[in-house]
Formats: structure tokens, C-alpha cells, sequence
């Protein structure tokens, strides 16, 4: 295991993190995430026109997080909202004060009036996270790792373990997407990444992915 330190100028924040490099654990993202787009292509296929047909839209939604090394990455999901999603947010959050406590705490709302039906039982399954197997490829995320987070949550949730979260390649799932996800207020989410970093392994790692599984089919915390 190598560390180099690299600048963040592009998360806008003002310290350096030092990067991870784990080469044992970028060649199994490689294969693991070749095998998963291969196995389930037809799958693929079936989600696409799923998201197409769900409402006027593209098919994909592409969303900046705050990678490894503080690197603005592009994560690249099944679309599950209405196309006019941001706007309707910010309708919500100012007219409902409960909703925007609500959000203020988890990031998320458990009754989200922007996500389609079918969004909604892609988002319960953790289908709309499929396509993400090629950000893996391309190296912006890992499998198992910390979540990939927005820069806002980075600014407001994380402080200083940013430096130590931030050191990891995000992954599809983790520690947080097995211990029960949007259930977790923010600062919980932010504890469990700190204790993946420190406690990280290639067997713990798979014990994550083995757990994945059935949070996945009984769609626990998933919304």
C-alpha cells in the first residue's frame, strides 16, 4: 500500500489529503465490475427502457460527488426523478419546515414526491445504482468504500475526517449501505466511513458485498 499526498483545490477545500493506492483492490474492482456489466447486460437493458418509459427524461442521471483525493467525479445512475427535480426541491423545502428538517438531517426524504413510480422500486432495489459499475471501471469509484458524497455534505457533515475519508476511492456499497443507509442521520453515516478507512481489508471487503445482498432484496433503509 502506497500514499501520495494530492491537492483538493478542485473540492474547494483548503487541505491536502493524502491518496491510497491498494493495487491488490483496484485489479479486483476491475474484474468484479467487468463480470457484473457482462453477467447482467440483459438486465441493463431491461433497466434502460424502464427509465426511459418512467417519464420524459434521459435515461441517465449524472451527478457530481467528491471522489478520492478531494477529485469531483461524475456518478452515473438509472434517472429515478422528474426532470424538473431541483426545482421542485427547493418548492418543498421552503414551504414545509418538517421536510426541510427533515432533509437537513438525512439528505434525504423518505417520501419524495420528485421520484417516479418506477424509480422508486429501482431506488428500493438499488437497481439505479447498476450503471455505477462503470465508474468503477473507469477508476472514479471502488466496489466497497466510503459513500460518494456531495460537496455540500463534505463541507457541512465531515470537518476533519474529511482527510482521512476522503483518502479512499468511494464505493457502490460499504459500511453505511449495510447498516442501515437512509436511516442513519449524517453524522452516524460520517462515523461508519471512518471506521471502514481504519479497520479497511480485502476480506472485510467482502464480508460488505456478501451483506449487500440481502439489504438489496429486502430493500432495507433503501428510498
Amino acid at each position: 500500500m502506497s500514499m501520495d499526498s494530492k491537492a483538493t483545490s478542485s473540492a474547494n477545500m483548503k487541505y491536502t489529503i493524502p491518496v491510497k493506492h491498494i493495487p491488490s483492490k483496484r485489479i479486483f474492482d476491475i474484474l468484479f465490475s467487468s463480470a457484473i456489466m457482462v453477467l447482467f447486460s440483459p438486465l441493463y437493458l431491461i433497466l434502460c427502457f424502464l427509465a426511459w418509459s418512467s417519464s420524459p427524461g434521459p435515461i441517465f442521471f449524472i451527478t457530481p460527488r467528491v471522489g478520492r483525493g478531494g477529485k469531483i467525479i461524475h456518478c452515473v445512475k438509472f434517472r429515478t426523478m422528474y426532470k424538473n427535480a431541483d426545482e421542485v426541491l427547493k418548492e418543498i423545502l421552503l414551504k414545509d419546515k418538517d421536510l426541510a428538517e427533515e432533509y437537513a438531517k438525512f439528505c434525504k426524504l423518505k417520501k419524495d414526491p420528485r421520484i417516479t413510480p418506477i424509480g422508486r422500486f429501482l431506488r428500493k432495489m438499488s437497481l439505479d445504482e447498476l450503471p455505477q459499475f462503470w465508474n468503477v471501471l473507469k477508476g472514479d469509484l471502488s466496489v466497497v468504500g466510503p459513500r460518494p458524497a456531495f460537496l455540500d455534505e463534505i463541507k457541512s457533515y465531515y470537518g476533519e475526517k474529511a482527510i482521512k475519508i476522503l483518502s479512499y476511492r468511494p464505493g457502490i456499497t460499504g459500511i453505511w449501505q449495510t447498516s442501515g443507509r437512509n436511516h442513519l442521520p449524517m453524522s452516524e453515516r460520517v462515523r461508519l466511513e471512518e471506521v471502514y478507512v481504519e479497520n479497511q481489508t480485502f476480506f472485510k471487503d467482502l464480508i460488505l458485498i456478501c451483506k449487500t445482498i440481502p439489504v438489496m432484496l429486502f430493500s432495507k433503509g433503501a428510498y
